[in-house]
């Protein structure tokens, strides 16, 4: 299991992605006015929100009059997702189902990655297997659009030195039970698969301050270079339209050999489907 599979993570997703993402230290500012205008854009024949989460951009479109399904390999995030599209009145088509084999029965002119969902494919065969289904599931000229990093050597330096005790602390929020929680990260580095994994620790207070609670949850996520996403692009019948550089709008130079030295970025990739 991966972190979001977990019933608690999925409760409380909004809850400290809300204090993680204050004062846009992870370049998350105006993600979901960037995809709605990406919607408006690519997504006239329909959008498919695939690693939707607990639902923030899935809601954000729908709300806004666009046709849009989502599907997350966690049951639990889908549950929590159609329980606020519920009390939303969105009658909406969210399911459980892996973005390497999923149909929802129907194509799309525009697929959805939001944020780090392509990230959690741990090897090429996987992220592979992802892209071609995605394509089989967009209609001719059909566009995808998902999120990667550069990754930044220094950062994987002390990930590599990282044990599985080694703590960091991340962020302290209140759960969903109204108790004060925080939450600690340790994050090792593989540079051979170029694997991120390791656990994220959950401690949970009462009103005097004892630790009543303490979870363990997994993670695993795989760094991918600019190079291979071209490379995975060209496999898989698809061509890259754009690299956006956060979402504000700032575009990277395909034409410039040296732009992927010039930024350590949060980058969002603009696929093509090929005829």
């Amino acid at each position: 299991m991966d972190l979001h599979d977990f019933k608690d993570v999925a409760e409380n997703y909004d809850r400290y992605l809300e204090v993680m993402y204050a004062g846009d230290q992870d370049n998350h500012e105006n993600f979901q006015e960037f995809y709605l205008k990406l919607a408006e854009k690519y997504g006239q024949d329909g959008v498919v929100d695939i690693a939707c989460g607990t639902g923030a951009v899935l809601l954000y479109l729908a709300e806004r009059g666009i046709d849009v399904d989502g599907t997350d390999l966690s049951e639990e995030m889908c549950r929590v997702s159609a329980a606020k599209a519920e009390k939303m009145n969105l009658k909406l088509n969210i399911f459980p189902a892996n973005m390497t084999t999923f149909s929802s029965g129907r194509r799309y002119s525009l697929a959805i990655i939001a944020r780090s969902g392509f990230m959690h494919l741990p090897d090429q065969k996987l992220q592979i297997e992802a892209l071609k289904n995605i394509r089989e599931q967009l209609l001719p000229g059909g566009i995808l659009t998902f999120n990667t990093f550069d990754p930044w050597p220094v950062m994987q330096a002390e990930q590599m030195a990282t044990g599985p005790d080694d703590y960091s602390f991340r962020l302290e929020y209140v759960n969903s039970e109204g108790n004060r929680e925080k939450i600690y990260n340790a994050i090792s580095y593989n540079p051979y698969t170029q694997q991120l994994f390791g656990n994220w620790k959950f401690e949970t207070y009462d009103a005097e301050g004892n630790v009543i609670d303490e979870r363990i949850r997994p993670l695993l996520m795989r760094e991918t270079y600019r190079s291979e996403i071209f490379l995975l692009a060209e496999l898989c019948g698809f061509e890259v339209l754009d690299i956006y550089r956060g979402y504000n709008g700032d575009k990277e130079d395909l034409s410039d050999p040296n732009s992927a030295a010039k930024y350590k970025s949060n980058l969002i990739w603009i696929l093509k489907k090929k005829d």
